[in-house]
């Protein structure tokens, strides 16, 4: 959420900055202005009201000590307790507007974030290592993984229904063996482990920027608790500290959690029908951090480079991206996206994320900081990015490594994890 005070002050230079997500904010800025403006009116006019009363109350008693009838100054005190009252109701709705409104208006891009209005304007940072070439024509990974008996999509649809999948014998493996290996290079770099729950609430999604936005592409558990499926471990992680407030020497905080995500977009995106690239159900390894204001794009940094050390250590061919103004997530500030080379594609494809929300979900959330015991809370910046999509590396995996006869090499770092060589 954004912050009020910043578009009381410069109001002018929000919208310029939200204007360059290629939308136009400057009806809603006004609305959310126009609503504060006449919320602090009133509780001033409370303020008023609620001294004229005290005034009044005092000369009641005044009044009976003389022997005079105080009925007439009773009802002017009910009165007016009745018009503070009313005017009250109307400081809270419009209060409730302008929540309603900011929770509506994305985070603003970083000042330096290239300018766009689509992927297209995405600027390249750097491409790591070589795409492979092969002495034989490759094999896409719903092929290969279908005649290997890694994959099953037709028994997943049978038992749900499209979009999903069913991983077999080496290929669970596998999958099982990347998220081992994903969850312990991370934990070698300091994030501590987290094992976070699948179900969150409405507060959870709405704290995080999913809601209430992207609401119609979440999975809702149908009781009378309004509990949805996490579309990704960000939502519980960053609602960890929700409603606190945290100790600046213990910043910054820094996690990687598995979790197992569910998105109902897969199914309507129209793009990426064949595999397993876009589901409705995929595993993740999330990296979440929570970092005092003037080290957040340091963490950014340090978040990006433990994400590429898991492709740099598969030997993955992968690329760095960072997004422009047009396309970067509704609540983010900055966001890099690391790209692995997928030979079926014959192009890079999205496999992880690193963005920097600085303190849009702290506000939406209510999570602060203290540098010193008798400071003044602060937000802290949230930082997410994934450490990497489980799903899309094992994609990378068996598309770059595929050999004539149809077997993948593993790669050296997880014949630990898998006791083999070739699957």
């Amino acid at each position: 959420m954004l912050d009020i005070q910043l578009l009381r002050s410069d109001k002018e230079a929000v919208i310029k900055r939200l204007n360059q997500r290629n939308e136009d904010f400057t009806e809603r800025i006004e609305a959310v202005l126009t609503a504060d403006q006449k919320r602090r009116e009133v509780l001033q006019k409370v303020e008023q009201l609620k001294m004229a009363r005290n005034q009044l109350s005092k000369s009641v008693g005044e009044a009976k000590q003389r022997g005079e009838d105080v009925n007439a100054i009773l009802a002017r005190v009910e009165d007016s307790k009745s018009e503070i009252q009313s005017l009250e109701k109307e400081a809270i709705h419009a209060e409730e507007t302008i929540r309603e409104i900011l929770l509506r208006i994305p985070n603003m891009p970083h000042l330096k974030a290239p300018l766009g209005t689509s992927e297209n304007d995405n600027v390249e940072i750097k491409t790591v290592g070589n795409k492979p070439v092969f002495k034989f024509p490759p094999k896409a990974h719903w092929d290969l993984a279908v005649e290997r008996d890694f994959l099953d999509f037709e028994r997943a649809a049978k038992i749900s229904t499209s979009r999903f999948v069913i991983y077999k014998n080496d290929g669970a493996r596998l999958e099982r063996a990347l998220i081992q290996f994903m969850m312990d290079m991370h934990a070698d770099k300091g994030y501590q482990e987290l094992m976070l729950p699948y179900l969150v609430n409405a507060t959870s999604m709405t704290a995080t920027g999913q809601f209430p936005k992207f609401k119609e592409d979440a999975f809702e558990v149908k009781d009378d608790r309004e509990l949805y499926l996490n579309p990704t471990a960000e939502v519980p992680g960053i609602n960890i500290y929700r409603d606190e407030i945290l100790k600046g020497e213990d910043l910054p905080l820094k996690y990687a959690a598995f979790t197992t995500a569910f998105r109902q977009e897969a199914g309507s995106a129209g793009r990426d029908t064949r595999g397993i690239i876009r589901q409705h159900q995929f595993n993740k390894v999330e990296l979440l951090k929570f970092s005092k204001p003037e080290d957040s794009y340091a963490e950014l940094d340090d978040m990006l480079a433990a994400s590429e050390a898991i492709l740099i250590a598969l030997k993955l061919p992968y690329r760095v991206i960072e997004l422009c103004t047009g396309d970067i997530g509704f609540a983010m500030a900055k966001t890099y996206d690391i790209e692995v080379y997928l030979p079926a594609y014959e192009d890079y494809r999205e496999i992880g994320s690193i963005s920097n929300a600085e303190d849009y979900q702290a506000r939406r959330g209510n999570i602060r900081f203290k540098r010193t015991s008798d400071a003044k809370p602060e937000f802290v910046h949230t930082l997410n990015g994934s450490g990497l999509a489980v799903g899309r590396t094992w994609i990378a995996i068996v598309e770059n490594f595929q050999n004539e006869d149809g077997s993948i090499t593993v790669p050296d770092v997880l014949v630990p994890y898998l006791k083999k060589t070739v699957i």
